[in-house]
Formats: C-alpha cells, sequence, structure tokens
C-alpha cells in the first residue's frame, strides 16, 4: 500500500473515531460558510493528488507534483482578491481553487484532470504541460524551475506602483491589487529567491511602492533535504523592507487571519511582506518518489499524522460550522465524483503533431492604438541641440540613443532599465540625457542583479508596459539567461498564448576591444540566446541599421508580443572610419523616424557574383574592410549583412546569395554552438559551395592579443582567396 492510500484510510478512520491532532481553538474572522467553502477546496485539491496517481499508473496520466499537505494555501487565496496577480508555487492547486470559488463559472476539477491527462482541451497549457494557471483567475502558469518567477513578480509588484502614476495602453492589472508569489522552503535558499527578496526591500527602503506578499510554504524539505529547524525565521524575519508574519498552515482559520492581515498590509502600505507559513509534505516529492527511501517511517508517519485535512475537520467542529460526519461525506463525495470525471479528461483529446505543440511558441497579435509618432515640436524639446546633429553622420552608440528617445517619445509604455543607465548613461554613454528627458519612472537605475532586471522587465510587461531591460555586458546574461529561457520565452507555450511577456532586452557584447578586454567584458558566444523557441535575436552593425532595426524590435514587442534580444556589438559603438584615419566611412546620417528594418530583411553590399560575404555585427565591418583587397586579387564580392540572428532569414539569404560562386561565412563567433554552424547546414542542404572562417572555441584576452583568436581583416583576404582557388 503506497503512502496516498495510507493517508486517506487514516483520515476516514480518525474522522469517523473523531482522532484528531491537537491544535488551537479557531480563530474568528472566518464565517461558517466561507471555512465550509474552503473545506470543499482542501478536499477538491487531495481528491485529484489521489486522482493523479491513478491515472499516472493506469497510463492515462502523466508526471505531476501534489499539493497534499499544502492545503491550508485555500485559506490564503481567500484572504486576497481574485484579480491580485499569483505566481503560485507548484503545490498550491488549492489557493487556484479556492481562487476559483471566487469566480463564477469554473470547473475547476474538470480542467485539472484535463491538465493531468495532457489534454489539448486543457484550458491553460493547451495539453503541453500539467501546470497550475488560468487566465481568469489571474494566475499566469509556472513549471517548476526553482523559485524562478520570484523576480517577476517583483517586477510585477513594481508595475502595480508605477502604473498608477503613468497607466500604460495595456494595463491588466487593478489600480489597487497587489501581486503574491508562493513557494518552498527549499526554494527560499536559492539564488533567484534571495536576489528578488533582496530587490524587493532595496526598493520598499527606498520608499518605492512595491505590493508584494512572498508566502514561504515551510514543510521541512526540499525533496530529500530537510531545511534546518527555524531557518526559515531565522534569515527572514528582520530583512529590511520587507515585513515578516507568520501562521500555522494546517490550521485554515489561523492562516486566514494572518494572511488576511499580511495581504491588508501590503495593499494598505504598498510595502512587501513575507509570510511564513508552517505545512507538511505528504506522500513523496513528485511521481512515484517514495519517502520513505530517505526519511525514517517514524518521521513519515508523525507528518502524516499532522494532515491539515483533520486539523480542519476538528476545527470546523469546534466553531460549530460542520460536524466531522459532514465533513466526511464532503471528502468521500468529492473523491468519488473526481475518480469518476478521471476516464473522461484521459479520453479528451490529445496533441499529436509538432505543429501543434509549437502553436503557441510565437504568441498571438494585439491590436493597438495607431501612432503617428512623435510630433517635431516634441522632438525638438527633448532632443535640444542634437536635432541639428540628425542629418550628419553619426556614430553607431548615439543612433542608438536618438532611436530610444524617438520610441520614448511615440510610446509612453516603455520603461528602459538596468545597472548605471540613468545618472550615469550607461559603461559607454549609450543611454546618456535620457533619464533628464524622460525622468526616473522611465529610465530606472537598478541593483546590480542581473536576474532583478529581467525579473523586472517581465512583471511590467504583465502590466501592458513595454520594457527595454539592459543587460551591460554578455558575458553577465549568463548568470540569468533562465528568466529568458525558463520565463519569458516559455509563458505563452505554456498558457496556450494567454499571457505574454513582450519586452526588448539590450545587451552589448561581442568582441574587439582594444582598451577594455578580457571574456567578461568580451564574450563571443550567442548559443545561449539562439536556441531558445521564440526569442529574436537582432545584431546591427551601422548606426542607421541599429535605429531601424531597434525601432522594428520595439514593434514586434507592442505588437506581436515577441521577446527580442537587440545584442549591441560594443566595438562598433564608437566606430568612425572604415579605411582609413578620418574618413568618416562607418558612420551613417540618422534615419528618419518612420524608417524601419524588418525582420528577416538582410544587408547586401556590392553586387559582386564571384564570392558573397555571410556576415554579421564585426564581422560586417572587417568585411567590407578587406573588400579592396579581394577586389585586387580579382575577385568581385558583396558582404550579405545578416542582421536577424535568429531566427535565421534563410529566404532572404538564398535569395542575397543568388547568383554567387562562392559563399565564405565569417563568424566573430566560436567555432562550435554559433551562427555559423547553422549556416553551412543551410547551404549544404541547398547544394551551396560555402567555407566559414570563424573564432576559435577560446576564451577573448586582454592585452595585445585581444582579437588573436577571432577573424581579422587578413584572414578573411586569405579565406576568399583560398576559396577561390588562388594562391
Amino acid at each position: 500500500m503506497d503512502r496516498a492510500e495510507i493517508v486517506h484510510r487514516n483520515f476516514l478512520r480518525r474522522v469517523a473515531a473523531r482522532d484528531f491532532p491537537q491544535g488551537a481553538l479557531p480563530r474568528p474572522g472566518l464565517s461558517d460558510p466561507a471555512a465550509v467553502s474552503l473545506f470543499r477546496a482542501q478536499c477538491l485539491s487531495r481528491a485529484l493528488d489521489r486522482t493523479s496517481r491513478a491515472m499516472q499508473k493506469a497510463g492515462q496520466g502523466f508526471y505531476t507534483i501534489g499539493s497534499s499537505g499544502h492545503e491550508g494555501m485555500a485559506a490564503v487565496a481567500h484572504a486576497l482578491r481574485p484579480d491580485d496577480i499569483a505566481f503560485l508555487h507548484y503545490r498550491d492547486a488549492a489557493f487556484q481553487i479556492a481562487r476559483a470559488d471566487q469566480v463564477p463559472g469554473q470547473d475547476m476539477a474538470w480542467d485539472m484532470l484535463l491538465s493531468f491527462a495532457c489534454s489539448s482541451e486543457d484550458p491553460i497549457s493547451g495539453g503541453r504541460h500539467k501546470v497550475l494557471g488560468s487566465k481568469r483567475l489571474m494566475i499566469p502558469p509556472q513549471t517548476s524551475t526553482i523559485a524562478s518567477h520570484l523576480p517577476k513578480a517583483v517586477g510585477a509588484a513594481y508595475a502595480l506602483g508605477l502604473a498608477r502614476r503613468r497607466p500604460p495602453e495595456h494595463r491588466a492589472l487593478p489600480e489597487d491589487g497587489i501581486a503574491v508569489c508562493s513557494f518552498g522552503d527549499a526554494s527560499a535558499n536559492h539564488s533567484t529567491a534571495q536576489g528578488a527578496i533582496n530587490t524587493a526591500g532595496w526598493t520598499a527602503v527606498q520608499g518605492g511602492p512595491l505590493p508584494l506578499l512572498f508566502v514561504c510554504e515551510d514543510n521541512g524539505i526540499g525533496i530529500s533535504v530537510k531545511t534546518p529547524k527555524g531557518w526559515i525565521a531565522a534569515s527572514m524575519a528582520q530583512r529590511p523592507g520587507v515585513k515578516y508574519f507568520a501562521a500555522d498552515g494546517l490550521d485554515l482559520y489561523e492562516t486566514f487571519a494572518v494572511a488576511r492581515e499580511a495581504a491588508d498590509y501590503v495593499r494598505q502600505r504598498r510595502k512587501p511582506a513575507f509570510l511564513h507559513l508552517r505545512t507538511v509534505r505528504l506522500y513523496g516529492h513528485a511521481g512515484a518518489d517514495v519517502p520513505t527511501a530517505y526519511l525514517s517511517r517514524e518521521e513519515v508517519e508523525a507528518e502524516e499524522a499532522n494532515d491539515p485535512l483533520l486539523h480542519s475537520v476538528r476545527l470546523l467542529d469546534q466553531a460549530g460550522a460542520l460536524d466531522p460526519d459532514a465533513a466526511l461525506a464532503i471528502y468521500e463525495e468529492t473523491c468519488a465524483r473526481v475518480a469518476a470525471r478521471a476516464d473522461e479528461a484521459a479520453a479528451r483529446p490529445h496533441l499529436r503533431t509538432a505543429p501543434e505543440v509549437m502553436a503557441s511558441i510565437v504568441p498571438p497579435t494585439r491590436v493597438c492604438a495607431p501612432s503617428n509618432g512623435p510630433s517635431e515640436a516634441a522632438r525638438a524639446a527633448v532632443f535640444g541641440a542634437d536635432l541639428k546633429a540628425r542629418d550628419e553622420p553619426q556614430i553607431l552608440s548615439r543612433q542608438i540613443n536618438w532611436a530610444l528617445s524617438d520610441l520614448m517619445l511615440e510610446y509612453g509604455e516603455i520603461v528602459l532599465m538596468g545597472e548605471d543607465v540613468g545618472r550615469k548613461g550607461g559603461v559607454y554613454g549609450v543611454t546618456q540625457k535620457l533619464v533628464g528627458r524622460f525622468g526616473p519612472d522611465r529610465v530606472v537605475d537598478t541593483l546590480l542583479d542581473e536576474q532583478s532586471i529581467l525579473g523586472l522587465a517581465i512583471g511590467l510587461a504583465h502590466n501592458g508596459f513595454l520594457p527595454i531591460p539592459e543587460i551591460q555586458f554578455l558575458a553577465y546574461l549568463h548568470n540569468a539567461e533562465d528568466q529568458i529561457r525558463g520565463e519569458a520565452a516559455t509563458l505563452p507555450f505554456f498558457s496556450d498564448g494567454q499571457f505574454t511577456n513582450p519586452m526588448v532586452i539590450r545587451i552589448a557584447g561581442l568582441g574587439y576591444q582594444k582598451g577594455f578586454g578580457g571574456h567578461f567584458h568580451n564574450d563571443n558566444s550567442l548559443a545561449v540566446l539562439r536556441d531558445i523557441p521564440g526569442v529574436i535575436l537582432a545584431c546591427p552593425s551601422t548606426g542607421a541599421d541599429a535605429a531601424m532595426m531597434l525601432r522594428e524590435c520595439m514593434r514586434l514587442a507592442r505588437e506581436e508580443n515577441r521577446v527580442v534580444v537587440f545584442l549591441e556589438p560594443i566595438a562598433l559603438y564608437p566606430m568612425r572610419d572604415l579605411h582609413e584615419a578620418g574618413d568618416g566611412g562607418w558612420m551613417t546620417p540618422y534615419p528618419a523616424p518612420d524608417a524601419r528594418i524588418a525582420l528577416g530583411e538582410v544587408g547586401v553590399h556590392g553586387t559582386g557574383s564571384d564570392l558573397a560575404i555571410v556576415t554579421y555585427g564585426n564581422g560586417h565591418y572587417l568585411s567590407r574592410q578587406a573588400l579592396p583587397e579581394i577586389a585586387a586579387a580579382g575577385m568581385a564580392a558583396r558582404v550579405i549583412d545578416l542582421r536577424w540572428l535568429a531566427p535565421l532569414p534563410e529566404a532572404a539569404l538564398l535569395e542575397a546569395v543568388k547568383g554567387c560562386g562562392k559563399v565564405l561565412v565569417v563568424d566573430e563567433c566560436r567555432r562550435s554552438g554559433n551562427i555559423s554552424e547553422a549556416l553551412m547546414t543551410l547551404f549544404a542542404e541547398q547544394g551551396i559551395a560555402a567555407a566559414r572562417l570563424t573564432a576559435e572555441d577560446s576564451f577573448i584576452a586582454t592585452g595585445p592579443a585581444y582579437a588573436a583568436t577571432m577573424p581579422s581583416r587578413a584572414g578573411i583576404v586569405a579565406a576568399a582567396r583560398e576559396l577561390a582557388g588562388r594562391a
């Protein structure tokens, strides 16, 4: 007999015998009908856990993490409003069920059974994953990446405060709403959780509104590793800026009273709070996990003896709300009803084909108010003396600055954020003057934590803002890239397109910096960005292209709900000359405000048919430098600037190389795992002769050898000659 069946039989036996665990008397505040309703939610959560296990054994269901032992979260849901956005722990079925009781027309038992069966009719994920979530209940779906939802919860809380001052066009959350996120005691130790809690306190201490309720469900164990006794209270009770509350999550009445107190504090004070709930974990961690493999039988049985449903029956009886026989009848009826519907849910349609699975990777478009762009009067007021220079050739960094200014003038919901982007104007001055032009509400100097920066962006997007987070250097992304991979990009996928978090992530990167080197400031690996489904990766190389591509990136975010990464080649920020000092050959005039380069549109320089050089970023610059020598060697060449690195603009690229005898791929990133591999595969599949020149599989050095591992002008010339068969 497995532990789930033991817990079930113990409940039946002990309620019948009036054998209840000891506990406090019911606290006032919870009405009898409400208490009974919450008990029903708890029973449904337990019945769904039992049924999901049975479905798995029968081959009708799939991997799932149960909520048994955490049913007290039903009372937390009752203490909140159904329009308070909730980012939930994967054990919070009771929370979602109780919230569904606040919104008419929900059949949560059926919805969750469809999710267990991975049916395409599952109303949240469309059969892609067993997740909690509901658009009507304002619960974005959450998979099991540990604590990764906390940074975006902080961002959503920040968005609630910002929207009071600057309401965005697509505002989704109420003015007096709060955000809530829940997680386990083991997850609280994760760097992502610690960073998010620290960010919330950091913001609150400085006086910023941040209406966020953290809920830590402390069952004392993470999979098989115990949490030290008293650890959560000792580490969280005195956090600056975050008020601490604690309750026994086994006690429905106490949990509701304390959760209501905490929620009222957050709602009225617009400050973050931490609600520490004692819970137990019944059964194992997930699936077929057996707790007695790592806990003694005595420990397991002690937890089972504290079954929160037994506590609830005792409390309801003591409050005069429901006698034990009636409670037992509710439990048995709920279990029977859910079990009876399982076969029906398992028979509903499933996803079958790759296109069906992939249909929600790219989110649906949304209707946006038309815009005629910023007026000349508005531009003159913002740009000042810079406006006179717009017709003169300019460097890349300045054109990005101007494009950001034009976009922020046009769309009031754009918010720029990152380390040093405000008063300093960025490490390279790309965001200079923007905080003076648009104020600190829209140009936000963040603390030094990339996970929090990206989480802020995701949360802002949940409330209709258009975030432009900046990651100071590409190498700094790697400790936070799960916020893109596991949160931003997966949100439409796991919500069947119902939730989206559009944004344009600006990242300074790539190599070739002479004076500011080393691999932390020169990172030439894009593999981590190129393999995330649905993410668009853009890389301009000239100032005009950067301005026009940035406008297209914002259109993609605003109208098509896309997550876009805008990679800015650091070494090209100040570049003026192309062939010799003073020629100004790499500078371009600033394009008209309505000019854009569409997604998938490549750049072509030259018309030669002997050789096509396919490249991007610094490779574009170096290839253009190499053209005179290539021509002197008797080869007529053209240079094709990819611009869009993911998805690769295959159709436009094949059209651009048409008629060329040979193709040379110049990839400034490492030989393994980067763009050249995809390009070589594409050309091979099309029967096009191609070779590649790439960076070595190496980190980048500081000092005189800063470019030794990467393509050079001379290397491009040599590769072109070799490819053409010339000595």
